[in-house]
């Protein structure tokens, strides 16, 4: 039975119309009506274009009514690869978008299927974008940093710009995830970039120049990054451009401390949360009314998750950040039940990120919350420990606003007494060259890696870039793989401590120190290596690939020859470094607070 075409072609006219003047409520329902009548016409490609663009203006945590009946119903009816995926992508977000994840995962991996099927970048691209929605929970870093770096591999040879946005705005959600400052300034100049070519990247591009702004402890260019996403988000309609309007102004608003502006925008999140039933909405809404200083508003917000509701919430995507404004606002109005809930949830994602869905805005580390929640819980210790890893993350990330909240939380005290049965094991140099290694502080000969060991060990859970590592024993420029090896500053650094290892290898000669020479020696060899790599003809500098990369290789090959070092002295420390220590791009020490070994990595007396 053929459907009248002028009744469906009318239908999506109007639907652009209403879409066009920013009222997407209207032109979800024109959409919804099109992609009915089409169907029922059997005009598949029309009720396909139709279904797409009603989900197009799904609200994000809002209920998603009749649409996953619809996209599901014009799904079934099509046999092409290139519009089920499509179609598929669409339907895991919606299921993502309506706080059901688990739904999302059988279409995401639909999507995926037919998109290689029909094998067009641009629609694996879109499938990938579902892929990464549907694995958006606090369990699945690893998995969405790959989809993403094959997302970003993909889009780079697409034309189209939505296609590349999509890429760079899950870059940027990974590399805030992993507190990668590097990849998070990487990602929003590119969008600022796309900004150029597209209204919709524009607001994208603000938005998240603001969250890095705040990041960094800025607020004075709110007024105009707001102007700017407010201007974008009228040109090119964006069914979610108000509530991050109003993130944007709110948690700005926290940091200069303008409690009105706070309170107006939490009014809104408390209205709306309670409309569609938004629980991440809601928790930020508490947080927002304990900036304002309204704490009885913060506190009936605070008791709605009582009763197992905080226990039993998705880990979704916005699992982190609901749990951390909660807990956030039970210690201001010091709700004990909730800390202690709150705090015994966050206890396994210690060391991570805090970030709104899409990187709307960066909320601090669990660190952070979870220190001040000890301590509250008494449990000092613990407290002592989480509240160091928290400030240097801050300080190496550059995040002075939320170091200095943090500072202002409890001070710093006296270094604790190690935990009682602790095993002791040291890990620093000592006398004539030599590192001392291990729970009998057994010598053995320097290696690169053990200063590598000893900087993350320092750090323990700071992603440390395996740059800076290499890094620590002279400058060492950070390439794309298209510049120069090293900079002309560098190369000076270098040929100086040439000059330094000169004098070095001289007074080890005339002093006899033979391990003392040997290492002076290593190093002079290794330095002449690098600037030997570096500079070509002349002492002209010389192009080579991505300097992150090798330094990636440097490391691990350094770390993994000095973790099997340590086992000829210290197996059970050799087996903690292996199953602890990760290499990478970035790489982290990531001990168990219960077993981890009490470190001791500076000399201590003459002998040592």
């Amino acid at each position: 039975m053929a459907t009248e075409p002028p009744e469906v072609a009318d239908l999506l006219v109007r639907a652009d119309a209403e879409r066009d003047a920013g009222r997407g409520a209207d032109a979800l329902r024109l959409y919804e009506d099109a992609a009915l009548a089409a169907s029922r016409g059997d005009d598949q490609a029309a009720a396909a274009h139709a279904a797409l663009r009603a989900a197009s203006l799904q609200v994000f945590g809002a209920e998603p009514g009749k649409l996953p009946s619809l996209l599901h119903a014009v799904l079934v009816s099509t046999s092409d690869d290139r519009t089920r995926s499509r179609l598929a992508a669409a339907l895991a977000r919606c299921w993502v978008y309506a706080g059901q994840a688990g739904r999302a995962v059988p279409f995401s991996d639909e999507a995926l299927e037919r998109a290689g099927a029909a094998g067009d970048p641009a629609l694996v691209c879109d499938a990938l974008d579902a892929a990464l929605a549907a694995h958006w929970s606090p369990d699945e870093l690893e998995v969405r940093r790959t989809l993403a770096e094959r997302l970003d591999d993909v889009a780079a040879h697409v034309l189209d710009p939505e296609v590349r946005l999509q890429a760079h705005l899950w870059g940027l959600q990974v590399a805030c995830e992993a507190l990668d400052l590097h990849g998070m300034h990487r990602h929003v100049r590119a969008l600022e970039r796309l900004g150029e070519e597209s209204p919709r990247a524009r607001f994208f591009a603000a938005s998240r120049r603001l969250m890095l702004d705040l990041l960094r402890g800025r607020t004075d260019t709110t007024p105009e990054l707001v102007a700017v996403a407010a201007a974008a988000a009228d040109e090119s309609f964006i069914p979610d451009a108000w509530m991050v309007l109003g993130s944007m102004e709110a948690y700005s608003a926290v940091q200069a401390g303008d409690r009105e502006q706070v309170a107006a925008v939490a009014t809104a999140a408390e209205e709306f949360a309670f409309a569609e039933g938004a629980r991440a909405i809601c928790a930020e809404a508490a947080y927002w009314w304990c900036a304002a200083g309204e704490l009885d508003r913060a506190r009936d917000l605070v008791r709605t998750f009582h009763g197992g509701v905080l226990e039993d919430l998705t880990r979704d995507l916005n699992w982190l950040l609901t749990v951390q404004c909660v807990l956030e606002a039970a210690l201001a109005v010091e709700d004990e039940t909730v800390v202690g809930a709150g705090a015994e949830l966050l206890a396994p994602y210690a060391g991570r990120a805090v970030v709104n869905a899409g990187a709307v805005m960066f909320h601090g580390t669990t660190d952070d919350t979870l220190s001040r929640a000890l301590l509250r819980l008494h449990r000092p210790r613990e407290a002592q420990e989480l509240r160091a890893r928290a400030l240097a993350t801050y300080q190496r990330i550059g995040a002075p606003w939320w170091r200095a909240r943090l500072e202002r939380f409890f001070p710093s005290t006296a270094p604790l007494a190690p935990a009682r049965g602790r095993r002791r094991v040291h890990l620093h140099r000592s006398a004539g060259g030599l590192w001392v290694v291990g729970a009998d502080a057994t010598p053995v000969p320097a290696l690169r890696g053990l200063g590598y060991l000893q900087e993350l060990v320092r750090r323990p859970w700071q992603a440390v870039p395996a740059l800076d590592l290499v890094g620590s024993r002279g400058p060492v420029a950070d390439e794309s793989g298209l510049g120069e090896l090293v900079d002309r500053r560098a190369l000076a650094a270098y040929r100086h401590r040439l000059r330094d290892l000169d004098a070095e290898i001289g007074e080890a000669e005339d002093w006899h120190d033979a391990a003392r020479l040997e290492v002076a020696r290593q190093e002079r060899a290794a330095l002449l290596d690098e600037i030997g790599r570096a500079t070509g003809l002349g002492g002209r500098s010389r192009t080579t690939g991505s300097s992150r990369e090798r330094a990636r290789v440097a490391v691990r090959k350094a770390i993994s020859t000095a973790i099997d070092r340590v086992g000829h002295v210290d197996e059970a420390l050799a087996i903690h470094l292996r199953n602890d220590v990760h290499t990478g791009l970035t790489c982290t020490y990531q001990p168990d607070p219960d077993s981890a070994p009490d470190w001791v990595l500076d000399r201590r007396g003459p002998d040592q």
